[in-house]
């Protein structure tokens, strides 16, 4: 049975005034499952407040619009509460807790991406709120929560029983949250729209590599990721991930065309894409992107820190590598036809701007 990868948009799960939380559904995008990948996304208003909460998933958070406050505890260490902004991209292992909150006018928007391998669920995230409704504390009984905690029954009654908000929640606009610190920012977020490129190419397009180097946690996620963008009409070279990683791609901004051609030489997708879509390439099948003339940017996770990617196409290829006559022989082309192939994009790396 062959895999859908037609990329879908996400759908919502819960919220209210404060905001709400979107998720891709493994049913309707079958690589979750099978990639053991989950993908959600969180909207929050002004004042809103996801409430604290922490995962059965490490994920790679990317700030998609906004900007906002985010506290993340550490196991056994402080609450580190930083600035983020649109492009951040924030690294979470498993164990952190994390909450969220937007003081701005503008919708403040957190993408998250990451590894379900030890999930309840394959291809989702179960979050665990500590507060709420549904928080972990109504379901012990108040003797529990009192000896735990030390106090009377009056009190751990109003403590557990007064949030009548689930996992979203507003605040009123008097209230005062903790001040973020641009100390704790260092180490625990990369701007992937500020940092040094790692490919920029002339009327091509932009590549900055989110690993190990950069944002050290992301070893600890076990996951690495990027944010590219593709110039107006141009391309990016067919390739494919060589250390048997998926990659998980979200549209940012822009549109465009995309084809992946796998195994026994089939083109299993062919489609356009456009903001807000979500598809999965399967391990070693060849992707292959096309801007419109707006052009297009994704962020990308791929489920290995320090990914390793051939291209088949540009200075880089594997095809520059092989001698004349493998190529002649593996084509079964005359040695002019092998010469024109090979002259061709000695250049141009990865991106291939638009022909004149």
């Amino acid at each position: 049975m062959e895999l859908d990868l037609t990329p879908q948009l996400a759908k919502k799960l819960y919220g209210g005034d404060g905001g709400a939380y979107y998720a891709w559904c493994p049913n309707e995008l079958p690589m979750l499952r099978e990639g053991n990948i989950g993908a959600g996304k969180l909207a929050l208003e002004k004042n809103g407040f996801a409430l604290p909460r922490y995962s059965d998933s490490a994920k790679v958070a990317y700030v998609l619009q906004g900007s906002g406050v985010a506290g993340i505890v550490l196991p056994e260490k402080e609450e580190k509460v930083i600035p983020i902004k649109k492009g951040d991209a924030i690294a979470l292992p498993f164990g952190v807790v994390t909450w969220w909150y937007n003081k701005q006018d503008t919708e403040l928007v957190i993408l998250f991406l990451g590894d379900t391998s030890k999930a309840h669920k394959s291809g989702s995230f179960t979050d665990f709120f500590l507060t709420g409704p549904n928080g972990i504390f109504t379901g012990f009984s108040t003797e529990f929560v009192g000896r735990a905690w030390d106090l009377e029954e009056s009190t751990v009654k109003t403590l557990v029983g007064s949030q009548s908000g689930n996992g979203i929640v507003k605040l009123d606009s008097t209230f005062k949250m903790p001040e973020p610190k641009i100390e704790h920012y260092n180490g625990m977020a990369l701007n992937c729209e500020e940092a040094p490129l790692d490919v920029d190419i002339k009327n091509g397009g932009k590549v900055v590599v989110l690993n190990t180097k950069n944002l050290p946690l992301v070893g600890e996620v076990g996951l690495g990721a990027d944010l590219v963008r593709l110039d107006g009409s141009a391309m990016c070279s067919p390739g494919f991930s060589c250390d048997s990683a998926l990659q998980v791609t979200y549209i940012v901004r822009g549109s465009g065309r995309v084809q992946v051609v796998g195994v026994d030489g089939k083109r299993v997708l062919e489609t356009r894409l456009k903001a807000g879509d979500l598809f999965i390439v399967p391990r070693f099948f060849v992707v292959s992107k096309i801007a419109d003339p707006e052009g297009m940017d994704w962020f990308s996770i791929i489920t290995t820190p320090n990914p390793i990617f051939t291209h088949l196409a540009g200075r880089t290829s594997v095809w520059k590598a092989l001698s004349p006559e493998v190529l002649q022989a593996a084509f079964n082309v005359p040695a002019d036809v092998e010469d024109k192939f090979t002259s061709k994009r000695k250049a141009e790396e990865i991106f291939f701007p638009p022909p004149n």
